[in-house]
């Protein structure tokens, strides 16, 4: 198979993970919400398939799981948050770099993610200064999808999944 369609079809894969682990585990946070694993999905993918698919796959995998989940009014936010977060990750830690690339290329990331939702919520969904009250429950978002992020590059790269991903052009 051609390494353009295998990256295309590990793109697919990437989408369908973020969608699954936005929409379907959540984990009960302190802020009275709950948290989802599609920030770490949304983290491996730009730090896997690199600044274009990465971005493809962040921004498509969180606009499906809005529109899924029954939130339509966020799939254009998410589908560009989601989307600009991967390409962060793929442009700051080129190839994957180093763990100390990857966690700050994570944390700007988040910190985008944060911004980016307030300033959705509060300008295009028209919540005004009382869209800050999601930035708490945005925070612990980030910082659990970065912690499993890391994580989850740091068992794939102990495995070696990652250099036979590379191998198999299916990463950068």
């Amino acid at each position: 198979m051609h390494n353009q369609t295998r990256r295309m079809v590990t793109t697919a894969l990437l989408i369908a993970m973020i969608c699954t682990a936005t929409m379907v585990v959540k984990i009960p946070s302190p802020t009275q919400g709950y948290v989802n694993l599609g920030d770490c999905m949304v983290l491996l993918s730009g730090w896997l398939l690199g600044p274009l698919y990465g971005t493809g796959a962040g921004g498509v995998g969180t606009a499906l799981a809005d529109l899924l989940s029954g939130y339509p009014h966020y799939v254009p936010g998410g589908l560009l948050i989601k989307g600009l977060m991967a390409l962060i990750c793929a442009l700051a830690a080129r190839g994957g770099g180093t763990f100390l690339r990857r966690a700050l290329s994570g944390l700007t990331a988040e910190c985008v993610m944060i911004l980016g939702y307030f300033g959705y919520s509060s300008l295009i969904l028209g919540k005004g200064l009382a869209a800050a009250a999601s930035i708490p429950g945005n925070l612990f978002q980030g910082a659990a999808g970065l912690a499993a992020g890391l994580a989850l590059y740091e068992a794939l790269a102990k495995s070696r999944s990652i250099e036979h991903l590379r191998k198999a052009g299916l990463c950068v």
